[in-house]
């Protein structure tokens, strides 16, 4: 699972503006190499929307399923905000959908399809509401 936490405005290489959500992860305990101790983090990513400002600011809080996993990219430069010191990274955090198994996705479309079907027959064909069973 992972929470809307922020947004941010930005422009295209056109100049048109568009809004990207911040996401993140829930929170993690990593040992720390330099002082041996543990200390909790969360990671973080972006996904563009095509929504206005109005309602990125009406989505912040929600929780969404699905994961921000480490993907490979080309080598790039990054600051440290904290030090100012500029490091060479090969990876990027991305969020990964929840993707569910094919069976139970055919299994849930059946499910409604029957639910559908059997709702029909509660329709009225003279115009009288029909009793329903159920």
């Amino acid at each position: 699972m992972v929470r809307i936490v922020n947004y941010q405005k930005r422009q295209t290489e056109e100049g048109k503006p568009f809004f990207v959500l911040e996401i993140q992860s829930g929170i993690e305990m990593v040992l720390s190499t330099k002082t041996g101790q543990y200390y909790a983090t969360a990671k973080r990513a972006n996904i563009s929307s095509t929504f206005d400002e109005e309602t990125c600011k009406a989505l912040l809080g929600t929780d969404m399923p699905g994961n921000i996993v480490k993907m490979d990219s080309d080598p790039y430069e990054y600051t440290v905000r904290e030090t100012g010191e500029i490091i060479m990274l090969t990876h990027r955090y991305v969020y990964q959908p929840e993707i569910n198994s094919p069976s139970s996705t055919s299994s849930k479309r059946e499910s409604s399809e029957n639910d559908f079907a059997t709702k029909v027959e509660a329709f009225s064909r003279n115009g009288h509401l029909a009793s329903m069973s159920m």
